[in-house]
Order: C-alpha cells, then structure tokens, then sequence
C-alpha cells in the first residue's frame, strides 16, 4: 500500500519567506500535527484542536488535515514549476518515515528540499542522503512549552552534525539572545539566524529594529519574515 502523508495545504507558487532562501521562488507543502504548542504559534490550524494558542481559536481536524497518497502530492508539486520545495507543518518530521519516498520522488526530478523543523526528531538518514536542507528552529522559553519538551539535546546534536543545517531562532527583544547563545555554545550550533517574532508587519519590524544592532555584533545572521510582510497571515501564499 502506497504510503500517504496527512497533509494541511500545498500552495504555490510563492517566495520562501524566512532564513538563507529568503525570497527565492518555490512551493509549500504543509504537513499537519506538531508535539509542541507554541502559544504564539503562526500555524496552529496545523495542531491546535484545544484552543490553546493566543487566538484562542479550536481549529477541526477533520476540516484542516486529509490524507493524501505520497505520489499525488509529488505530482501537485512537480506542477508549480519550481525549483525548491518547502516543506513545513505543523512539525513535518513527525511524520519523516512516509517523507522519504516523496523527497527521492522530487529530488529525482532535480529540486530542492528544505524542511523547517523545530529540533525535536533528529532527520532519517535517508532525508540526508537525499541532499535535504534542514532548517532547524529550537523554540526558546517565551513559546511557552517547558524545556523538556522544546529541546532534545540528541536531536538538536545530530541536526547540528548534519551538512547545511541552519539554526533559526524566533526572538522578540535582545534579552532573548542570551538564551539563544547558551543553545549555540551548548550544542555547536552554526549557521545561526535570528528571526523576529510578529504575525503583523508592524510587529515583525518593530522587533527586528530592536535585534539588529546586538544579532550584527553577536556574528549572527539576521532574517526578516518577508511574507508576513507582504500577505500578514493570510494562509496559502
């Protein structure tokens, strides 16, 4: 039986909106179902059947997550006409097993493959082979998940031995940059982007105008959210 993903959207094409792809053209691919529960959450139609993010919003799962046979989401992707493909969730590496057979399927065809994770799984050998880009974001304190749940120091030491990995940080002022740098110090971590926390615009620059200055002097990287941006939180784009 061919093997299926539980899936909440495909949309494309659009921009990459965060991280080193900042703006380059591609497709999402958004998995559902996340083992963390981000009060501030930007996707919690992902994983928030209890009302527990800040909207207060109980999303259906039956309404926001459909299996789908892992050859038909390829071929839905492979019709965008990109050249990478994002895929996020929710967190998409709960679900890596049934993963591998779409990423050989869309990287025989020649595309690339970022997948954002938020650190807890350490990637399937064969993601890694297949020349998967992993886009790693530990969630801080202010997520609101307490630390046993948010980092898993085996994870986030086999993601950091991983070629190409980046570590994205969501971050609201530089008080959270101290926090930021015990996970770098603690883990090895390189390739490090700051990413200001914000579901408007005017949030997303406010924060960023704060952090600049100390992300510069601490040689780290900093990393807007183009599409809140450009669409605020509208879904799909």
């Amino acid at each position: 039986m061919e093997a299926e993903l539980v899936v909440n959207e495909i949309f494309g094409p659009t921009v990459q909106g965060e991280g080193r792809s900042l703006g380059r053209r591609c497709a999402f691919l958004r998995l559902g179902g996340c083992n963390l529960s981000c009060t501030w959450c930007d996707t919690p139609y992902t994983w928030d059947w209890t009302g527990a993010g800040d909207s207060g919003i109980k999303y259906e799962p039956r309404e926001e997550l459909h299996r789908r046979p892992v050859r038909e989401v390829a071929q839905e992707l492979l019709a965008f006409g990109v050249e990478l493909i994002v895929i996020s969730g929710g967190e998409p590496l709960g679900q890596q097993n049934r993963l591998v057979p779409l990423v050989e399927l869309l990287t025989a065809h020649g595309l690339e493959i970022e997948i954002e994770t938020n650190g807890t799984h350490a990637a399937d050998p064969a993601l890694v082979a297949a020349g998967v880009r992993f886009n790693v974001s530990p969630k801080l304190a202010h997520s609101g998940d307490p630390a046993h749940r948010r980092i898993v120091p085996a994870a986030l030491k086999a993601l950091a031995a991983t070629e190409g990995a980046t570590f994205k940080f969501v971050c609201r002022d530089v008080g959270d940059l101290d926090e930021v740098a015990v996970l770098v110090e603690e883990f090895g971590l390189r390739s490090v982007w700051i990413m200001p926390k914000g579901q408007t615009g005017a949030e997303v620059s406010r924060h960023m105008t704060e952090l600049v200055d100390a992300v510069i002097a601490r040689g780290w990287n900093l990393t807007t959210r183009l599409h809140t941006l450009l669409w605020g939180d509208t879904r799909g784009v």
